[in-house]
Order: structure tokens, then C-alpha cells, then sequence
């Protein structure tokens, strides 16, 4: 080979050279300048896997529950890889059992609600918390106008010892009433049966969440209290789930986890898929009654990030034991943050929101 020739493909050697530099500097600066959530959401199932098959329970019919019911209805399980049977277990009396049991993994529920039963010593513990707040409103018949007008009426509740039984206990006590003035009735039913029952005139008020609220105000119902108002610490719409699975299936909890974050997104981002969600698990067509529900659980009470927190798990404790409760846990030993925090950690939440998570 000649000089010239030696010269030439040397140089072309080193051309090549520089541009492959070049390639591989500008993908890690493009890596570098990436948030750090890009290419990290390491829950997703992955090509080949087998789908883990799950029970999952609420222990309502709630428009709270509209992020499990959209994760269901949309494939967001099937995305991380679970296959989730769905089943109702109607009150924290009945779904704490089926969890402990491990009958059920996964529990949604309103947290407020299985505390008491947790802090008495069921295996069951919180991992996540996507609502926080009180959205109940105390809807009464059409001749009910304030909440002194319930003196000889019956304030139906879904069980004794429930979130709404304790909700109205509470309530009367703030305006002086007594369960011989105002009779508290276990009706064994869900919201839309004790709505039901309020047509009916078989109670006369009952606690409500939207979106039967509005359809209460159209049936001529009075909303005669915002629950809310009683300043309760509230923890709602949460996931649960068991020992068995915290240390046995820890990698099962972080997706389930995961795919509930998600949901919180394409609640947000999706309102008129949400709100069909709900058509078809509340039985429920009214627009104004689906939106109000929407502006509730979506919106108002949304806690993205779906950190529990703690404060709220030591009063809702205390506020069992002043009403008499066993409690033998303690508060720390109610909940987990950890699945949520690896959220933040593995950049899964900057990466779903394309960016930092807004508000709270």
C-alpha cells in the first residue's frame, strides 16, 4: 500500500471515530438533560411474563372508589402485569377478615373505616392513600331542614360500628342530641340501598357522598350538614393489604401500588372515561350527579403522591380508643409508606406526570 493510501484510510479511521464519539456523547447528553423519571418505570410487565393473579376487594359501591374502578375498566392491571379478580365485600366487618385470611390481597377501602378493626390487632395494614378527606353530606327528607328537625327521625347507617354510624354518633353529640332524641338504625346496606331506603321514608337521613347527594337535591331532598364540617381527621379511598404479601410478594404490592398512581393520572387526564367507570359500577347516568362526583374524588380531595399520613393514622387511633375500642397496635404499625416513597425514588411519578407531580 502507498503512502497516500496509508495517509488517506487513516484519516478516514479517525472520521469515523469522531463521529461515533460524537453519537454516543449527545445520547448521554440527551440522558442527562432527560427528568429523571424517563426510562424508569421499572413496574411494568415485562414481554414473557406471566400475569399474577390477584383478588382484590372494595368493602363499598362508592364513587370514592373511581380510580380502582378505572384502573379495572381501563387495563391499567393488565399493564403491570396483574390479572385482578374484583369482588365486593360490603363493610370493613366483613373485608378485614377476608383480607387477613388471605382470601382477598388487596383491600380499597375507606381507611378511616379499618382502622379501628386494624388497631385491634387484624393483619392488615395501609400502603397507599389516594383520597384524604371527609365527602359525606348528611342528606335528610324534604321536611328535614336543619339537623335539630331530626328530634323523632331515624338516621339510617350501613352497620354498627361503620364509618357512618360513628360519623352520625359524632354528629349528634355536636348539637347536643341523644340516640333517644334521634335513633341511629343499622341498615345492613350499601349508599344507593340506604338512598333507597330514604325514598322510602323508612329512615329519614342518612349519610351520603356524591354523587347521590345531587341526585338527592332532585328527588327534593334537603343536604342538611356538610360532614366535613365535624373537623374529623380523615383518611379515605386506600389500598390495604396483608403480611402474607408484604413479605412474601413485595414486588406484587410495589405494581399494584404503581398501577393505582397511575390511575390517579388518567382519572385526571381522562374525565369522561372516569366518569362512564362509575356509570358502570354505581348504576348511575345522571351527568350533574357524575360530575359532582368527579369534582369530589378527582379534584378536591385527590392526594397524588398517596402518602398516608401518619398524624391522621394517630388520631383516627385515638378517637377509636376514647369510643371504647381494644386497641392493641400500634399507630405506626397501621401503615406502610414505603411502595409510595419508591414512587418518588425510582423517578415512576416524574416519568407518569412528565414532570414534578402537581400539588399535593
Amino acid at each position: 500500500m502507498t503512502r497516500a493510501k496509508q495517509i488517506w484510510y487513516r484519516r478516514g479511521f479517525e472520521n469515523r471515530a469522531l463521529i461515533g464519539l460524537g453519537t454516543v456523547l449527545m445520547l448521554v447528553a440527551a440522558g442527562a438533560m432527560s427528568p429523571p423519571g424517563i426510562m424508569a418505570n421499572p413496574y411494568l410487565a415485562k414481554s414473557g411474563d406471566a400475569p399474577m393473579t390477584v383478588t382484590a376487594a372494595t368493602c363499598a359501591t362508592s364513587g370514592g372508589f373511581v380510580h380502582f374502578y378505572a384502573a379495572l375498566d381501563n387495563g391499567l392491571f393488565d399493564k403491570y402485569g396483574l390479572k385482578v379478580n374484583f369482588v365486593v365485600l360490603r363493610g370493613a366487618s366483613n373485608a378485614l377478615p377476608a383480607l387477613s385470611s388471605d382470601q382477598v390481597q388487596f383491600l380499597y377501602c375507606a381507611g378511616d373505616s379499618t382502622i379501628p378493626g386494624m388497631a385491634t390487632g387484624m393483619d392488615a395494614k395501609l400502603v397507599a392513600s389516594p383520597l384524604l378527606g371527609l365527602p359525606w353530606f348528611l342528606l335528610a327528607r324534604k321536611d328535614i331542614k336543619k339537623i335539630e328537625d331530626l328530634r323523632g327521625k331515624i338516621i339510617g347507617v350501613s352497620r354498627t360500628g361503620a364509618l357512618d354510624h360513628r360519623v352520625s354518633k359524632v354528629l349528634l353529640k355536636k348539637f347536643n342530641l341523644t340516640e333517644e332524641e334521634v335513633k341511629i338504625r343499622s341498615m345492613g346496606a350499601s349508599q344507593p340501598e340506604k338512598y333507597q331506603a330514604l325514598v322510602m321514608d323508612v329512615i329519614q337521613a342518612t349519610p351520603v357522598g356524591p354523587p347521590l347527594d345531587v341526585q338527592g337535591k332532585k328527588d327534593g331532598f334537603n343536604v342538611i350538614y356538610n360532614l366535613n364540617d365535624l373537623g374529623m381527621p380523615f383518611i379515605f379511598s386506600s389500598l390495604h393489604t396483608n403480611s402474607k404479601s408484604l413479605k412474601e410478594r413485595p414486588g406484587l404490592v410495589q405494581k399494584f401500588v404503581a398501577a393505582m398512581a397511575e390511575a390517579i393520572y388518567f382519572v385526571e387526564k381522562n374525565p369522561d372515561k372516569a366518569k362512564s367507570s362509575m356509570t358502570q359500577f354505581l348504576k348511575v347516568n345522571d351527568p350533574d350527579a357524575l360530575q359532582s362526583a368527579y369534582d369530589v374524588y378527582a379534584k378536591a380531595l385527590i392526594n397524588r403522591r398517596m402518602i398516608i399520613p401518619a398524624n391522621a393514622v394517630e388520631e383516627s387511633v385515638q378517637i377509636a380508643r376514647d369510643a371504647g375500642t381494644n386497641i392493641r397496635k400500634k399507630p405506626e404499625e397501621l401503615f406502610d409508606n414505603t411502595f409510595v416513597e419508591n414512587l418518588e425514588k425510582s423517578g415512576f411519578l416524574r416519568e407518569i406526570w412528565s414532570g414534578a407531580v402537581p400539588g399535593k
